[in-house]
């Protein structure tokens, strides 16, 4: 069955008090945004459509340049901020073919970038064999102060979801909360966002009232639960910093158990964008960015920051600064050695041969 995704990234995140737009803000070396439509390969969606707002131009450039191809990536804009029924239907308007078809539409928030392709696949599959004419995933926290609350009937169907500033004082003691991402069919999807209205305190038009509105008519709505780590949004600089740290330990732990030797993880610092090799020994105070590639066998830091770099097998790379820069196998550079743009270290099968700033090369 095809499927298809809505990334919802249109606010303008005033609270990260910053000129760069919210969804652009990187995380471990790969803009936030871009973490959400990698989630996305384990089902390999047919489109994905991007709804932009603020920044909106510079956002769709900077996704278009980064977004791998299967995704499939295109864009919408969300003039005004409407909401996100609102944008969901922008969104809906950029997908081929009619809203006549049963097939799955996942919606998700672009600031979610610890979302797991795992969790998708979950997700995906639940809708898909449960029969289900919306899907959400929901986790729990014991104070889920800001978030919509998930509203079941006594036999656990799932009935509402309320937003914090609409929910009663029995429904804010709710400690299910909605994560923004769901599935959907795309035939039941449709109509239901074309009978959305903005009576409610904000105003808006709420992607959350579809699930009413299918419970309402008998559908069958089902949820998946995750960890509320996976799925918190990141809204200022603070929450930014959590997922980075949440995210390289994630990336650290890929590559210890692929091999790699870190003598202190929390002081190892991987973009999601490095490849390394086996028996790669990473000291610490190491920080490899970007397109940076190490081969087999090689001994990175302490204290080596390299960005874009390739450094091959058997080297060793100490207390060295490097951008752009290509290490051959077997080479010796540091300690306190800086690799320009450009600069080429040539392969040596001799221990001790050394590359430094200094060295005309």
């Amino acid at each position: 069955m095809d499927i298809s995704a809505i990334i919802l990234a249109a606010g303008v995140g005033t609270r990260m008090r910053s000129r760069t737009p919210k969804p652009l803000h990187s995380i471990c070396g790969r803009p936030m945004l871009l973490h959400v439509v990698h989630a996305l390969e384990s089902v390999r969606p047919t489109a994905t459509v991007v709804v932009v707002g603020h920044e909106g131009g510079l956002v769709s450039d900077e996704v278009a340049r980064l977004a791998p191809e299967w995704a499939g990536v295109r864009f919408a804009e969300q003039v005004e901020q409407n909401g996100t029924g609102d944008a969901t239907a922008v969104g809906m308007a950029c997908l081929d073919g009619d809203d006549y078809d049963d097939s799955v539409v996942l919606v998700l928030p672009g600031d979610t970038p610890l979302l797991r392709a795992e969790t998708l696949a979950e997700l995906t599959r639940s809708h898909q064999e449960n029969g289900n004419a919306a899907t959400v995933l929901t986790s729990t926290l014991d104070d889920p102060t800001g978030y919509g609350r998930v509203v079941r009937a006594a036999d656990g169907r799932v009935l509402r979801v309320v937003e914090q500033r609409d929910a009663s004082p029995e429904e804010l003691d709710i400690k299910e909360w909605n994560t923004g991402v769901y599935a959907f069919r795309r035939d039941l999807l449709g109509p239901a966002l074309r009978n959305l209205d903005a009576d409610n305190s904000q105003g808006e038009y709420y992607l959350t009232d579809v699930i009413a509105q299918l419970a309402d008519l008998g559908h069958r709505v089902g949820c998946v639960r995750v960890s509320p780590a996976e799925t918190q949004g990141v809204n200022d600089r603070w929450q930014l910093a959590l997922a980075e740290r949440e995210m390289r330990n994630r990336t650290n732990r890929h590559w210890l158990s692929e091999g790699v030797t870190m003598l202190d993880p929390r002081q190892t610092f991987l973009d999601v964008t490095v490849t390394i090799g086996t028996d790669v020994t990473l000291y610490p105070g190491t920080i490899l960015r970007g397109t940076t590639s190490v081969g087999d066998g090689s001994r990175i830091g302490p204290f080596t920051h390299l960005e874009d770099c390739v450094v091959g097998r058997e080297c060793v790379v100490e207390n060295t600064v490097g951008a752009g820069a290509t290490v051959g196998d077997a080479a010796h550079v540091g300690p306190f050695a800086h690799l320009p743009a450009g600069a080429t270290v040539p392969s040596s099968g001799v221990s001790g041969t050394f590359y430094t700033a200094s060295d005309d090369r």
